[in-house]
């Protein structure tokens, strides 16, 4: 195994050979490699649902600034679930998205009905 750092400001590049490797495979063949690649298989419908809610929820905190703890505890959702939705373990259902989009929109609107 070879271990590397990544350079942010020298983005890796393909050479001539491998683009045009790749510029001569069909979708089907670019489909074909990634589901044999064992190590990197494409994710599936909740994977990619999970990781689109973990964002949305981790956008959302972080915009607030404030810790998982103290944004749970404003809030009012159980800390072990927004940290198990920011890690991907479960998935957000639609009424904690719109909850979600309200404290975006609006967190001082929802922190003054939330004391009341």
């Amino acid at each position: 195994m070879t271990r590397f750092t990544l350079n942010p400001s020298s983005k890796p590049e393909l050479s001539v050979a491998q683009r045009d490797r790749l510029d001569a495979m069909t979708e089907a063949d670019i489909t074909a490699a990634a589901e044999a690649d064992v190590d990197n298989s494409p994710l599936s419908d909740v994977e990619l649902s999970k990781m689109r809610s973990a964002r949305i929820i981790r956008q959302t905190r972080l915009h607030s600034g404030l810790s998982q703890a103290a944004f749970a505890k404003t809030y009012r959702i159980n800390v072990a679930r927004l940290r198990d939705l920011e890690q991907r373990r479960t998935q957000a259902d639609s009424a904690l998205l719109a909850y979600l989009t309200v404290i975006e929109r609006e967190p001082e609107t929802v922190r003054r009905a939330l004391e009341k």
